[in-house]
């Protein structure tokens, strides 16, 4: 992955960021500003789903951070998080039950029993932003509160709003605290490519959540 440096207008590769990265990863922070690399990737998708869980099992290992929140569906994700996560926290969240169709789950039961042997914690519920406000606009074609908040947060990218999404559900689901910061990690429709450090919140106090670090995400999506 390349970036442009807008000092020169030229394009820099990985190695190139290498010291920078370095830099960053040694710092600990005790106040004052703090440098933290964020990795853009060119398209979103699941092709990033490895860098993605890299960069952030490094930046849990550098900042101490505990509590870990991932998406998975299938729960192929799920299952190669906890490969990167093995002394960590790990929330997997899938989707609700029904979400693609009545009465069926997603998560495969072999991929259940892999990511709980791993040490794993799998949470299924009702998604933050969407829940009976979605039958509301299957029934009246209308859009609630919660999907307007979810729309909103896509400008940020897919992964952005599936990150803040599933650390709301898995703190109001009391599998992580609200007074440690975690690292959520979401994607666009399949695998991962965003993840971001931040203080979660309920949903009911959702206006509490900060994003305190970029980690990585997609540069251009549609």
């Amino acid at each position: 992955m390349a970036r442009l440096d807008k000092n020169r207008g030229q394009r820099q590769n990985d190695a190139e960021l290498m010291p920078l990265k370095k830099t960053a990863a040694k710092g600990k922070k005790k106040g004052g500003d703090l440098l933290v690399p964020c990795l853009y990737f060119d398209r979103p998708g699941p092709q990033n789903t490895l860098r993605t869980l890299q960069i952030a099992a490094a930046r849990a290992e550098e900042s101490g951070i505990g509590n870990i929140v991932v998406a998975s569906s299938s729960g192929k994700t799920g299952v190669q998080a906890a490969a990167f996560f093995p002394a960590k926290n790990l929330v997997v969240v899938t989707h609700s039950t029904g979400f693609l169709k009545p009465d069926f789950q997603e998560l495969r039961p072999a991929l259940r029993r892999k990511i709980e042997a791993l040490g794993g914690k799998i949470l299924t519920c009702q998604h933050a932003f969407g829940g009976v406000n979605r039958s509301v606009r299957k029934k009246l074609a209308t859009y609630e509160l919660d999907e307007i908040i979810a729309y909103t947060l896509r400008t940020l990218g897919e992964g952005a709003k599936v990150a803040i999404e599933i650390s709301l559900m898995a703190a109001d689901a009391g599998l992580i605290s609200i007074q440690e910061p975690c690292i959520a990690i979401g994607g666009s429709s399949w695998g991962a490519d965003t993840a971001l450090l931040l203080r979660p919140a309920n949903a009911q106090t959702f206006f509490d959540l900060r994003i305190l670090e970029v980690l990585a995400k997609p540069h251009f999506f549609d």
